[in-house]
């Protein structure tokens, strides 16, 4: 019956667009509409792939007029599943991939379906990059939306700070230019307000010189040195330049992880992971108190690389399809206290693929100010992401409960703020929001009355228009 009626009522829809619409019993419809966590099954009565601008101002039309629900799909990496919904229409960008480079004015103009990979390759022939997260599948518009925590965050600040202009199609399915220059209040909350405003179809990113090789430091400890290397954590990254951004992490060796050898396997370890985005030989002596924690680590994968392959150390970590409940938490000091309570849970994981990440906020990421854009936790001393990884629906109830027991033994370390990239599935609903964006949160809402005031644009990390 969805089929049918959606056959009917997109018939006017399919002689405007000139990408492809795929229904429920196509062929590729199971594809099109699956996302990369596997936790994540819903059955949109059409997706409408796009194949240019004028694509999405038509679908976007569509959605306004008949009521359906509309997600918005970009790399379908999101944790939460926002890409894809129950009985309605998916806006499909992954076809508008596209990046090009002006090496003289060093901007990308990227496409919005385009992932970290597809930009990281082709900034990298000039040498150069823009910050961007640590999975080179993720795409790259939730990502920056949300904010974009990642290996350079410290050098240049989030994948949010590095948008300088980007063409948006409105709920009213105009299109419309955000910068420095116009509609420089849209720049503001698309600089981590997520897709609240409506669909990015092109961010313009200014790019720096990195690469093409950087010092990688990804080296694993035995749990054993859990306080001890958390405590190192703190400390170095009190002092670390500005060059440094290296992530903390507690977990256990997979059974059968290739990389390790075969006797560390279900070992319990806390690693260091991160790069040094100047000089490598600079960054081999900086970073090296790290790697020398323990005379004899579990394993110690660091070296010179090149900036792609830093970029996708961790892309075999996490595949398509396995089950994925990710939160965070913003915390406003990392003492003792707060070290050992992470570490009384940690190593709870039920399940071995699963970590539990500290991401330091320090550097440049701070120098910007809540003028600069919407993002809310430059305040945060770090940010703690107890990721629940996992293959079994049978073990979700587990996986879940691990992570939000985690979360809410440590309230007393923030004000409650989040990292919305990481934000569980957001059922704490609006108060989540509000707590997430802090003093941004009356602003957003003002500006999504102004852009969105129907709430059009509304699965997603969603603000209420104001009143």
């Amino acid at each position: 019956m969805i089929s049918f009626i959606a056959d009917r009522t997109t018939a006017v829809l399919a002689t405007q667009f000139h990408g492809e619409l795929i229904y429920p019993g196509d062929g590729d419809y199971d594809a099109a509409r699956s996302v990369w966590n596997g936790m994540i099954d819903r059955r949109p009565a059409l997706i409408a792939r796009c194949a240019n601008v004028a694509d999405v101002q038509t679908a976007v039309n569509f959605a306004r007029e008949t009521g359906w629900p509309l997600s918005v799909r970009g790399g379908g990496h999101n944790v939460a599943g926002h890409a894809v919904n129950d009985g309605g229409i998916v806006i499909d960008l992954s076809r508008m991939n596209n990046v090009a480079v002006d090496v003289a004015k060093r901007l990308a103009y990227v496409g919005g379906g385009a992932t970290i990979a597809d930009l990281d390759q082709a900034t990298q022939r000039y040498g150069l990059a823009t910050p961007m997260g640590v999975v080179s599948e993720t795409g790259v518009a939730g990502l920056t939306l949300g904010g974009g925590l990642g290996h350079l965050r410290n050098k240049y600040g989030l994948s949010a700070d590095s948008l300088v202009g980007a063409t948006v199609v409105t709920a009213a399915g105009e299109i419309v230019h955000a910068s420095e220059r116009e509609n420089r209040d849209l720049l503001w909350g698309l600089r981590g307000g997520g897709g609240n405003f409506g669909i990015v179809t092109t961010f313009v990113y200014q790019l720096y010189p990195v690469g093409p090789e950087v010092f990688f430091t990804a080296v694993f400890h035995h749990g054993d040195k859990a306080k001890a290397g958390l405590q190192l954590y703190r400390d170095f990254s009190a002092t670390a330049p500005d060059d440094v951004s290296v992530l903390g992490v507690l977990g256990i060796v997979p059974d059968g992880a290739a990389p390790f050898p075969e006797a560390v396997h279900g070992q319990p370890f806390v690693a260091f992971v991160g790069l040094y985005a100047g000089d490598p030989a600079e960054g081999e002596a900086v970073m090296r108190p790290l790697r020398e924690l323990s005379s004899a680590p579990l394993a110690d994968f660091s070296g010179t690389v090149p900036y792609l392959a830093a970029q996708q150390f961790f892309d075999e970590d996490y595949p398509t399809g396995m089950r994925y409940y990710w939160k965070s938490l913003n915390l406003l000091r990392l003492d003792d206290e707060a070290i050992e309570r992470i570490i009384n849970h940690a190593y709870r994981q039920p399940s071995q693929h699963s970590t539990t990440d500290l991401w330091h906020i320090g550097g440049r990421l701070k120098r910007f100010n809540g003028e600069h854009g919407a993002f809310y936790g430059r305040h945060a001393a770090y940010v703690l992401n107890p990721e629940a990884n996992w293959e079994h629906a049978g073990d979700d109830a587990a996986n879940m409960s691990w992570v939000r027991t985690f979360i809410d033994d440590m309230a007393d370390f923030s004000d409650g703020s989040r990292y919305l990239n990481f934000p569980g599935f957001q059922e704490e609903g609006d108060a989540m929001m509000q707590a997430a964006f802090g003093t941004h949160y009356q602003r957003l809402a003002a500006l999504k009355q102004k852009y969105d005031p129907t709430n059009l644009f509304r699965l997603n990390q969603n603000i209420k228009p104001e009143g």
